[in-house]
C-alpha cells in the first residue's frame, strides 16, 4: 500500500512539476502593416522553450502594449490608431486562451503606447498626443471613460522628435504610492502621487528629474529591491541609473551607453527588463543595431556589461523573460517573429535556440500564469 501512495504521490509531482513549468505567452500586435487578429496566447513550455498557439482575439485594432490585472482574468490593451486611438478591455480565460471583448473608450490622445492597471484603475501614456489619462475599473473588467487628463507641454533639442511632449511610460513604484512617467520629448521623468480610490484627481504631480539633453527617456524598470531605477533612453542610448527612496525621489548615480564601441548607424533604444532573481539587466536597441545587452547587477546599484547579442531580427521593440528565468523571447516588429533566446541563469548570458514564433508584427510581450 505504502508503495502505491509512493508511486501516486511521485506522479502528482511530476505532473505538478510539468504544468508550473508552463505559462501563457501575450503578445500584442501592430495590424496596420500585415495580416494580424491583435492579441495571441501561446502556451510556452519554460523548460523545453517550446510553445503552441492557444487563442487570439477578433478584429482588435493594433492592440501593441499590454496590461494583465493581477488575478489574471482581464486584459488591457492600447490601440494605437493616431488621433482615433483607444483604450481596450477583455475578459480573459488563462487556461483555453480565450479573449472576449468587453469593451472600449477614447485614449483622448493620439497613439497610446504603454499602459498599467490595477484593481481600481487603467493608466495610460499617450505618446502623439503628450499627455496620461485615468480611466476607472468596474467589477465587470470594463473600462469608464477617461476620468483624468494630465497634459505636458514643452520640447527638448532634437527638433524632429522632441518637437514637443511625447509621454513613453508609465509604471508603478513598487508599493504603489507614486507613477512614474517617461516624456521622451521633454527629457524628463515625472513623479505624480497615486490615490487609487479618488474619482478624478488619481494622479498628483510630486516632482521631475531632468536627463541628459536629447537623450530622450523611453522605458524604466526598478531594482528587485525597489532601491534602484534604471531608464533607457531611446534616442542616444544612454542608460541610467537612479537612487530610489520611498518618498518617491529619484537620485542620479550613474550614465553608461548601450550602443557598442564603434558602431555608426542608426540606433533606437527599446525595452529594458530585470531577470526573476534580480541580478541581471537586459536592453534592447532598434534601429541597424538590433542587439540586447545584457549587464550584472552589483550589489551597489551598478551595472557591469556581460555582452551584447544580434537579436536576429529587426526591430526588437520588446522582450519578455519567462517567470522561471530560462528563456528571453524578442519580438520583431520588422521581421514578424519572435526568437527565442536560452538564458544562463548563472551568467545571465542568451544562445539563440533557433526556435522562432511567427506572426505578424510583433509589439508588446507579457507572461502570465496558466
Amino acid at each position: 500500500m505504502k508503495r502505491i501512495y509512493l508511486v501516486l504521490f511521485s506522479a502528482l509531482v511530476i505532473t505538478t512539476s510539468k504544468a508550473q513549468n508552463k505559462f501563457n505567452l501575450l503578445v500584442g500586435t501592430y495590424t496596420n502593416t500585415c495580416q494580424s487578429n491583435g492579441i495571441y496566447v501561446y502556451e510556452f513550455d519554460a523548460a523545453s522553450g517550446d510553445f503552441k498557439l492557444k487563442n487570439s482575439s477578433e478584429n482588435a485594432v493594433s492592440p501593441s502594449y499590454l496590461s494583465v490585472s493581477a488575478d489574471n482574468k482581464f486584459i488591457y490593451a492600447v490601440n494605437e490608431n493616431g488621433t482615433q486611438s483607444t483604450v481596450s478591455a477583455f475578459g480573459f480565460d488563462s487556461k483555453t486562451g480565450k479573449i472576449n471583448f468587453i469593451n472600449k473608450n477614447a485614449a483622448l490622445g493620439a497613439d497610446p503606447c504603454h499602459l498599467i492597471n490595477d484593481d481600481k484603475n487603467v493608466i495610460v501614456a499617450n505618446y502623439s498626443g503628450g499627455n496620461i489619462v485615468v480611466f476607472k475599473k468596474k467589477t465587470d473588467g470594463s473600462i469608464s471613460e477617461v476620468q483624468q487628463v494630465i497634459q505636458h507641454e514643452g520640447k527638448g533639442p532634437n527638433e524632429a522628435r522632441q518637437e514637443k511632449a511625447h509621454v513613453h511610460m508609465v509604471a508603478f513604484s513598487p508599493d504603489k504610492k507614486f507613477v512614474l512617467a517617461n516624456d521622451l520629448g521633454l527629457d524628463k521623468v515625472f513623479i505624480y502621487k497615486y490615490n487609487p480610490g479618488a474619482a478624478h484627481e488619481v494622479l498628483s504631480l510630486k516632482g521631475s528629474v531632468d536627463v541628459k539633453k536629447g537623450s530622450g527617456p523611453r522605458h524604466l524598470t526598478f531594482s528587485k529591491d525597489g532601491k534602484f531605477v534604471y531608464l533607457l533612453q531611446e534616442l542616444d542610448g544612454t542608460l541610467t541609473t537612479f537612487a530610489y527612496d520611498k518618498t518617491g525621489s529619484l537620485k542620479l548615480l550613474n550614465e553608461i551607453n548601450i550602443i557598442p564601441k564603434g558602431f555608426k548607424g542608426a540606433n533606437s533604444s527599446a525595452a529594458i527588463k530585470i531577470s526573476p532573481d534580480g541580478k541581471f539587466l537586459y536592453v534592447s536597441d532598434r534601429g541597424d543595431v538590433n542587439s540586447i545587452s545584457v549587464y550584472k547587477i552589483l550589489k551597489n546599484g551598478s551595472l557591469e556589461l556581460v555582452e551584447q547579442v544580434n537579436t536576429s531580427g529587426k526591430g526588437p521593440r520588446d522582450f519578455a523573460i519567462d517567470p522561471s528565468g530560462n528563456y528571453l523571447l524578442t519580438g520583431h516588429q520588422y521581421t514578424n517573429d519572435i526568437v527565442v533566446f536560452k538564458r544562463d541563469k548563472t551568467t545571465g548570458k542568451l544562445t539563440d535556440t533557433g526556435k522562432r514564433i511567427k506572426l505578424c508584427s510583433p509589439v508588446g510581450l507579457v507572461f502570465t500564469k496558466i
